[in-house]
């Protein structure tokens, strides 16, 4: 019954709340072992809302048993407030509902490049083939504009304004935005097309994704992952496309962008998301301060 109600609510966040792909897989990773684990106790014990609340504490305490952090429990804390609000909607759900315990965490402070190791890892990549060309634009992207993986993977030809010098970005939520990006990555978008038309004359099908495997296809979030981290690694440090978004964000603040106008760039919903990226300028303001107080 309870997984039925899971399969049911998976279906609501993609068909009613419209989330993306990603999004409600993630849902469904963290709420089915939750689901499978109240099955199990009710083998022995029927379900009732105050018999949930300590089995729910039961869970947790096994989750911290084998090490999963508590910011991933504060994730499913999230994912399960919003199932058990869809859950109370029905009465044959009733039973499985229970009081949720808030959980706080520390906020890790993310990593990034320096300014300096941004421009070591742009002058690395070499551009004399489709790939080599593919993977530097994929680097740069990350850097320049502060997309996520996702975003990246699915962008295609069409979303690209070669005049605007912009990205038409599809994010979570399925929410649209618009993500500009500078005129000398213009250019050499400009050099990387042709390269990249030619390349997808080899196969039947051109579906027009941005990026192409060896096979032609469109890349996987995975793919995306190994190729940065592959061609970042002569930086001697393991550089994920996360870190690059970080970076972008940081630099921008670091050279006096608005925190608003990077909120809506980097399209989060909540002003808290873009403020963790401020934690930069504390040093930056430190060393103003020393050069220009009489009494510093």
């Amino acid at each position: 019954m309870l997984r039925k109600a899971l399969a049911e609510y998976i279906q609501y966040l993609t068909e009613k709340r419209g989330l993306a792909a990603g999004s409600v897989q993630a849902y469904r990773r963290s709420l089915a072992r939750w689901v499978e684990f109240l099955e199990e106790q009710y083998r022995t014990v029927p379900p009732e809302p105050a018999v949930n609340a300590l089995f729910l504490r039961k869970y947790l305490s096994q989750r911290r048993s084998e090490s999963v952090s508590v910011r991933t429990l504060a994730g499913f804390i999230s994912a399960l407030s919003g199932f058990q609000r869809f859950l109370l909607q029905d009465k044959r759900y009733a039973m499985y509902h229970c009081r949720l315990s808030k959980l706080k965490y520390s906020e890790k402070i993310p990593d990034f490049l320096s300014q300096r190791e941004t421009d070591e890892m742009l002058n690395l990549l070499e551009r004399d083939n489709f790939f080599g060309w593919r993977d530097y634009l994929m680097v740069a992207l990350f850097y320049l504009s502060g997309i996520r993986r996702t975003e990246l993977a699915s962008l295609r030809l069409t979303d690209l304004d070669r005049n605007k010098n912009t990205l038409n970005v599809i994010g979570k939520g399925n929410k649209q935005r618009f993500v500009p990006f500078g005129a000398a990555l213009g250019r050499e978008l400009e050099r990387y097309l042709p390269v990249r038309a030619q390349f997808a004359e080899r196969f039947k099908r051109d579906r027009g994704f941005l990026f192409l495997n060896h096979s032609g296809s469109p890349l996987s979030v995975r793919s995306v992952d190994r190729i940065v981290q592959k061609y970042c690694a002569r930086l001697g440090k393991r550089v994920t496309p996360h870190m690059l978004r970080h970076s972008f964000a940081t630099h921008m603040l670091e050279n006096g962008a608005d925190i608003l106008a990077i909120k809506e760039i980097l399209g989060h919903s909540s002003l808290a998301t873009t403020q963790k990226y401020t934690h930069v300028t504390t040093e930056q303001l430190k060393a103003v301060y020393k050069r220009a107080h009489p009494r510093a």
